[in-house]
């Protein structure tokens, strides 16, 4: 019973997004132009530094690894901050605790039908182009269902900082700011827009055990890797295992004690 449910809040989602065509043309428009200045802008940092290999990395590994970034970006990217800023400010979020759900679940679930959509309209048609156009630079094994699970881990880790930074609207009854500082880190310090391997050795000491590195470098890593161990890869996924639990508990428990100083505006 429980799951019809869930998946009811899915079909929501999908139904939903199939009415924002136009947004999903300008999306991948946006995708292209922003793909072509990536391209350009690391010719030109390969051809600066004068070898074929930078920091273990091919300008070839380079250009499918920040392709493949885009697209996960595009299908994993959720607006609960912004919902949830929106439900506190407006007063909606009195009638989303009266659901007979967790408003956390409620929100995760309905954005899954998003998820789902952008899975199939986004990420699975680049993987396959950048698969052909690559002849095989994408190694196809046990690695794609490792790549997979981590997938899976990065979505959760990746909404509960969203919903632990959305919960800070309910001290701030704004969360514009604290958005934009977290998209900029999340961006930096996941691998999203440069890769981690080009990162000072100190700093990527630092930045393998943040929970950013978890949402898009950790599955990259997994999926493109040739060189990763048995080993190296559960380590990794572990690291995301470990931060899956500890986001949980932490944006549930944050959002409980922050439940008792909630103030409505509005409705």
């Amino acid at each position: 019973m429980k799951l019809k449910k869930y998946f009811s809040l899915t079909r929501a989602g999908i139904l939903e997004a199939l009415q924002f065509r136009a947004s999903a043309i300008v999306m991948v428009i946006g995708n292209l132009l922003y793909l072509t200045v990536v391209y350009f802008l690391w010719k030109s940092i390969y051809a600066s530094a004068g070898t074929d290999v930078v920091n273990g990395m091919t300008f070839s590994d380079t250009l499918i690894y920040l392709v493949l970034a885009t697209a996960l970006f595009n299908f994993m990217e959720m607006y609960a901050v912004w919902e949830i800023g929106r439900s506190i400010q407006s007063g909606k979020i009195v009638l989303d605790l009266l659901k007979p759900m967790r408003y956390r679940s409620f929100l995760f679930w309905t954005y899954s039908g998003t998820f789902a959509m952008q899975f199939f309209a986004t990420f699975l048609p680049t993987f396959i182009v950048v698969g052909i156009v690559t002849k095989g630079a994408i190694p196809l094994g046990i690695n794609l269902l490792f790549f997979l699970i981590s997938v899976v881990m990065s979505i959760i880790i990746n909404y509960c900082i969203d919903f632990f930074v959305g919960t800070i609207c309910i001290y701030t009854e704004s969360i514009w700011g604290i958005n934009i500082m977290k998209q900029v880190i999340v961006l930096l310090l996941s691998g999203a827009t440069i890769p981690i391997a080009f990162f000072p050795e100190a700093l990527k000491k630092i930045v393998y055990y943040l929970p950013f590195q978890s949402i898009y470098n950790a599955p990259l890593t997994i999926l493109l890797d040739k060189t990763q161990s048995g080993e190296s890869v559960f380590s990794i996924l572990g690291i995301q295992l470990f931060w899956c639990a500890a986001l949980l508990i932490l944006s549930s428990l944050f959002w409980k004690v922050s439940l008792r100083k909630i103030t409505v505006n509005g409705g």
